[in-house]
């Protein structure tokens, strides 16, 4: 693919969604910006939020991973439908009925401001991390295979790719997010299917003759590249009751408990079309993760039929460069053109996204907007913008470093991460939720500190205390327990109890 016309394709594509900016940003208020004016149709939300929560990230890991542990990752996805459930029936309904704008309010109403501002800390740091890691793998892409070649140094592509999100989003803010997303989503999906029935097409098979393929070869854990359920160790990492509690859980707390995707939902009329919005979502999420992972064996089945090298590092296969690289070298240009689309969507619709709801969530929950003129508004919410844009840009470069010299699969740094940060939050709603309790607030951002670094050493020495167990995202349930359980010790009864 020639550097004109990724140009060309570039361009065109960021053409379109400052159009859309535009468009949606017409008398646009801070409440725009914040609430959409709660006017969204629940159809839109639902597509879009497709994109926000699969990002860059799944686009390029979750394929690579299927090298390394077949197909084990759909059993997260199956545990992610409980979590939306509970979201839907428990969580939503709450927000609604307390006609939320930032979703960490309800902590200021059920114990106090220190709890409160502790919540809305723990998703601004967790977000910030997570989402510039995924804007991370953009700017990788396009460094790798277009700016290289081009002498274009790194920290110019961070730039350039940050001043972009910043120039589509700094004034319509969540209502145009609900229409780029959608149309982004259009990208993320449309790359994903169509890659699959290429490769497909490319080795003479149909979809069933393709599955069989990639069910007679053997990824690293020496099982079927098709094999789902990993019941036989439980110190394993991909053990199902870890994967599958652990996706309820990370489902719960990273869209449940986080006011990037929260604050979508929170724009729909009501509570009944925000529900049918979660449910549509749900059906449309576990069809396109089956999807990433069938394209990910079609990969390696097609680099094994066409003798094709894959890409290495450290002697291992870098299997987050096996979808970029045989989409760019070996699969033709229309599939480079479909992942270079899809790559884009998937990881601008994350960070565009969370970029807004950082925004919202740092101006509502500590700059009182709500007690601010509207000129004044607008003048913070603009130097706030900046400001996250600046930190998404510090965060990428780091990343860069950190994968440039460790090399590990990204989205389980990004959810081992997320494990860590949203568990704190995960303890405080529920214990907020299924209890009465009052808090001594002053230690609560001590607790939710205490809990995930007990964890974190917990995990970092449990092979040598525990006899060989490895943790995975099971660690957010230990996590948002003990936070629970921590909190309990620092409360008392009400007359309620």
């Amino acid at each position: 693919m020639s550097a004109a016309l990724v140009i060309a394709l570039l361009t065109g594509y960021f053409g379109i969604l400052i159009l859309i900016s535009v468009l949606t940003s017409r008398n646009a208020t801070s409440d725009t910006f914040f609430t959409g004016n709660r006017s969204s149709k629940w159809y839109l939300v639902a597509f879009g939020m497709i994109g926000t929560s699969l990002s860059g990230v799944t686009f390029i890991s979750v394929p690579g991973k299927v090298y390394v542990d077949g197909m084990a990752y759909f059993q997260v996805v199956l545990g992610y439908i409980l979590g939306y459930i509970v979201i839907a029936q428990v969580l939503m309904p709450l927000y609604y009925r307390l006609n939320l704008v930032s979703i960490y309010e309800f902590l200021n109403e059920r114990f106090g401001v220190v709890s409160y501002k502790t919540g809305a800390s723990f998703f601004i740091l967790s977000r910030t991390v997570g989402s510039a890691m995924r804007l991370y793998l953009a700017t990788f892409v396009l460094q790798k295979f277009l700016f290289d070649g081009l002498g274009v140094p790194y920290i110019v592509t961070a730039i350039i790719t940050v001043l972009l999100i910043w120039v589509y989003t700094f004034k319509g803010g969540v209502k145009t997010i609900i229409y780029t997303d959608t149309f982004q989503t259009v990208f993320l999906v449309g790359a994903v299917v169509l890659s699959v029935f290429i490769i497909s097409n490319a080795l003479d098979l149909n979809l069933p003759g393709l599955f069989k393929s990639i069910q007679a070869k053997t990824n690293q854990l020496g099982y079927s590249m098709t094999k789902i359920f990993y019941t036989e160790d439980y110190k394993s990492p991909v053990y199902f009751p870890k994967h599958f509690f652990g996706g309820m859980f990370l489902a719960i707390a990273m869209t449940g408990l986080d006011q990037d995707m929260m604050q979508k939902n929170l724009t729909c009329k009501n509570i009944g079309e925000a529900q049918k919005n979660m449910y549509s979502f749900t059906t449309i999420m576990i069809i396109v993760n089956f999807f990433f992972l069938l394209l990910g064996g079609a990969l390696y089945v097609y680099s094994d039929s066409m003798n094709v090298a894959l890409p290495m590092m450290d002697g291992k296969v870098a299997t987050d460069e096996v979808y970029p690289t045989l989409a760019f070298e070996h699969l033709g240009l229309f599939v480079g053109v479909l992942f270079l689309l899809g790559i884009l969507a998937s990881s601008y619709a994350s960070s565009d996204s969370a970029l807004t709801a950082l925004t919202t969530g740092f101006c509502i929950d500590f700059l009182n907007f709500n007690k601010r003129e509207e000129s004044e508004k607008k003048r913070l919410k603009f130097i706030v913008h900046i400001g996250f844009s600046l930190i998404f840009l510090l965060i990428a470069l780091v990343t860069k470093w950190y994968m440039d010299n460790y090399g590990k699969d990204l989205i389980d740094v990004i959810l081992k991460a997320a494990a860590y940060t949203y568990g704190p939050l995960l303890g405080l709603f529920f214990f907020g939720i299924l209890t009465k309790r009052k808090l001594k607030e002053i230690l609560v951002p001590f607790v939710c500190v205490a809990a995930p670094l007990i964890c974190f050493i917990l995990s970092s020495n449990s092979k040598e205390w525990l006899n060989g167990y490895v943790f995975g995202y099971e660690i957010l349930i230990l996590n948002g327990l003990l936070t629970f359980a921590l909190l309990a010790l620092i409360s008392k009864k009400t007359l309620q109890d």
